[in-house]
């Protein structure tokens, strides 16, 4: 048995023209869904990046107990399972999130990986020029911008420098390393690549030959950095910058298709798995709004495109309606490879709904560490908001690191806390979040919507009977994943 899983970042299903898009130039994702089963109904779970990613390995929940982190030593993750088992499992890269303080451990726990440099603001090349002038920027030249924001966009204009042609682009060479790993191995058995692409996410840096696919407005500049806020641009800045999306993401359709190529070439079909999923979404004016994080965890952010192709079962060229997520993919692949699933994960292999869309769950819940929380039945989608802020929250972790650096002060204030049920009897530091974690979105109170009837939750609407099932099932699933007992206090869960 074999499996290529085919990663991307940000990717908002909107856009692809088997979820309805009819003006992005991505016949190699139509090629796919020809040949896989279409989910329209999947779900992240554990948001953004490194969550999402580690749930991905987990295969559980992590957003309830932590942020941003890296894989802690009681998690289980399925490619060093399968590592263990026998199966040769590797990673190829340019998402640059995996080689940070916050993600280091990832990464070390396939059979072999590769990276591949110079995504965003990736530390990569060295320029002391005064010269350099950052790239991308969407804000006014009178806005403050925060010096860290400074630091990244001037590297990521470094990093462009050295990323001149689409031959030599991160994505490019990360495709290429995929693509050679499965050439050498293709006629050997018992393996697992997985090529993970950092694009479409922002800036949507790409090339000429991608552009000249679209007709993007004259707004006199070049822009392709999102803040990550609210939508203050004219018309024909959104429409420009949605175009340069639309331009990366037929780049990443272009490379897809290079893996489409090879598996029609050693008709890897036969006997070949293939995922094709992303993180997260992404919003591009949507609902008022650029990117992600700080605002209600809408579909375009929260469901997501995936595509998977099962040699056993051969289905293809169909939808699927079941209710999935991210958590579903670690067991999915264990049950192919034939390793046994551990007890600790929550997800549910999607073996039968993608044979005969066979339901796995009535309800997913997702959403931020201590943010919203939110939940679906496939049609309502219910965002329940804090009811007490005054309720501290906590990151339970054995490692504590953030994003890029480590935690530092704060472990001033840590306690130890008893193991959960997933830990392995280990206990944990218990740390007060950063007032920034829990306070990222503001408060934007309780929403209900009915996908059915809005489903681009436009409209809130008010259904205390529905309300009132979708927050029963909410409190079902975070006992589920022993969610600590603060969190139940902080949403008003307790009766």
């Amino acid at each position: 048995m074999k499996a290529i899983m085919v990663m991307f970042d940000s990717l908002n299903k909107n856009f692809l023209p088997p979820y309805g898009c009819d003006w992005v130039h991505a016949p190699n994702f139509s090629r796919l869904a020809e040949h896989a089963v279409t989910f329209k109904r999947a779900y992240a779970g554990s948001l953004p990046c490194m969550p999402a990613r580690r749930e991905l390995h987990t295969g559980r929940l992590n957003f309830l107990h932590r942020s941003w982190s890296p894989l802690e030593p009681f998690d289980d993750s399925a490619p060093e399972i399968l590592k263990n088992a026998g199966i040769h499992t590797h990673l190829v890269s340019d998402h640059g999130h995996y080689w940070e303080d916050g993600g280091a451990t990832y990464h070390t726990r396939y059979s072999t990986w590769e990276g591949v440099r110079g995504q965003e603001g990736d530390p990569w090349k060295g320029n002391l020029s005064p010269c350099i002038q950052p790239s991308g920027r969407m804000e006014d030249e009178n806005t403050e911008i925060p010096a860290f924001k400074q630091k990244l966009y001037r590297q990521d204009a470094i990093n462009r420098n050295h990323r001149q042609s689409s031959g030599n682009s991160c994505q490019r060479l990360t495709f290429d390393k995929g693509l050679e790993f499965i050439e050498t191995n293709q006629a050997y058995d018992n393996w697992f690549v997985q090529i993970e692409s950092f694009d479409p996410h922002e800036p949507f840096f790409t090339y000429e030959e991608y552009l000249e696919m679209y007709h993007k407005p004259d707004i006199g500049k070049d822009i392709d950095w999102p803040p990550y806020g609210r939508v203050h641009e004219s018309e024909e800045e959104v429409e420009y910058i949605r175009t340069k999306y639309a331009a990366l993401l037929s780049m990443c359709d272009e490379n897809l298709g290079r893996v489409l190529d090879k598996m029609d070439q050693y008709d890897m079909w036969k006997d070949t798995m293939l995922i094709v999923n992303t993180d997260h979404g992404y919003l591009l004016g949507e609902h008022g709004w650029w990117a992600k994080n700080i605002m209600p965890c809408y579909n375009e952010i929260a469901n997501i495109p995936l595509f998977i192709w099962d040699p056993r079962c051969k289905a293809k060229d169909e939808y699927r309606e079941s209710l999935v997520q991210t958590i579903d993919l670690a067991p999915t692949l264990l049950e192919y490879f034939g390793c046994a699933i551990p007890g600790d994960m929550t997800g549910k292999s999607l073996a039968d709904t993608i044979a005969k869309d066979v339901p796995i769950r009535e309800f997913a819940m997702f959403g931020y560490h201590g943010n919203q929380l939110n939940i679906t039945d496939g049609r309502y989608v219910y965002m329940q908001d804090a009811v007490n802020r005054e309720v501290p929250l906590y990151e339970y972790t054995l490692m504590p690191n953030h994003m890029n650096c480590r935690m530092g002060a704060a472990l001033e204030h840590a306690t130890l806390a008893k193991p959960f049920k997933f830990t392995k009897n280990m206990p944990l530091l218990k740390i007060p979040a950063a007032k920034g974690t829990d306070t990222i979105t503001g408060s934007y109170g309780s929403q209900l919507f009915d996908l059915e009837m809005d489903p681009g939750q436009l409209h809130p609407i008010k259904d205390e009977q529905q309300e009132k099932r979708l927050r029963k099932a909410m409190k079902e699933l975070m006992k589920g994943h022993d969610a600590p007992e603060e969190l139940f206090r902080r949403m008003g869960m307790t009766d």
